[in-house]
């Protein structure tokens, strides 16, 4: 049994003192964003929650189920409605759009207030499995490796049409056509996993149908890129056929396989360290084009 002098009991809590005096001397103060700071959003909110919040409202704001299943409630959708509200104001009168709570105001999907972080965990999961799959290579982290791969491209594949042809548009018809296209992906992927794990586990299968599912995506956003551009003449809207082509080019090093340099550096790493250019000119393409979607909408928009 190992002993502890005393002059060990002595020192531990005074660095552990020592430290969180210096944690308090480097603290800053935190204020909340301007959006949610504006006097006429507050007010917004105010009157909203009073006016159609109260259980013997007159127009007591309907919530659907979907938006329920969210936790979505009514002051919530007080709030939301405010932030876009205020947003389209600002917008009208030639001011900057400015961030609530710390958040732009996104316009939310099918109750999701950030659909696209949604794109964003999917290959935030692929990757994840990747690294664990070539950190040790066993049956489970194979296959959750090429599971969640071919969720990340197949998630692309289904937000790709939603964007490209408006899905989000807040119509009847529109709202229609988005719920049988999201019911029909999640079945591609529930029918490919099924497949592969109680059928056949066919890797040449696999690879088909994951070059199809990202060939067709990218040729619908070179094909959107080259159309908005000419439209607009604004050259950020051909990053999407630049980072086509750069991840292209990146996935031909597969073809050109080698014995690993010093045991380590192969085709296959290349191709992961290719990538990383291309997902940061991505969020670059999303950023600007949210930001323009933004600033040509003078209504609020709502799910």
């Amino acid at each position: 049994m190992m002993s502890t002098s005393p002059k060990a009991w002595v020192w531990r809590p005074a660095l552990v003192s020592a430290l969180a005096l210096l944690v308090l001397f480097l603290a800053t103060g935190a204020e909340a964003s301007t959006g949610d700071k504006l006097p006429a959003f507050r007010e917004c909110v105010r009157r909203c929650v009073e006016d159609r919040c109260a259980p013997d409202s007159r127009r007591p704001i309907h919530i659907p189920a979907y938006r329920r299943l969210l936790l979505w409630d009514c002051p919530a959708e007080c709030d939301y409605a405010c932030q876009h509200v205020i947003t389209g104001q600002r917008l009208a009168t030639d001011q900057r759009v400015v961030q609530f709570y710390g958040k732009w105001p996104f316009i939310r999907a099918l109750g999701m207030q950030e659909p696209l972080s949604l794109f964003a965990y999917a290959g935030i999961a692929a990757w994840i499995f990747s690294a664990v799959f070539h950190t040790r290579d066993f049956r489970f982290t194979e296959e959750m490796d090429y599971f969640a791969a071919g969720g990340s491209i197949l998630y692309g594949f289904y937000y790709t049409p939603i964007r490209i042809f408006r899905l989000d548009r807040p119509t009847r018809k529109i709202k229609s056509i988005l719920k049988a296209w999201t019911v029909l992906c999640c079945c591609m992927y529930v029918a490919h996993v099924a497949y592969l794990k109680g059928v056949r586990w066919d890797y040449t299968y696999n690879m088909a149908a994951n070059v199809v599912i990202g060939l067709t995506q990218n040729l619908l956003w070179c094909w959107h890129a080259v159309r908005r551009y000419r439209q607009s003449k604004a050259p950020w809207t051909l990053l999407p056929v630049l980072v086509v082509s750069w991840i292209t080019l990146a996935m031909s090093l597969e073809l050109f396989d080698f014995a690993p340099l010093w045991g380590s550096l192969d085709a296959h790493a290349l191709w992961h360290f290719g990538t990383i250019g291309p997902a940061m000119l991505w969020y670059k393409f999303l950023l600007y084009d949210a930001l323009d979607d933004l600033g040509g909408s003078k209504t609020v928009l709502k799910d």
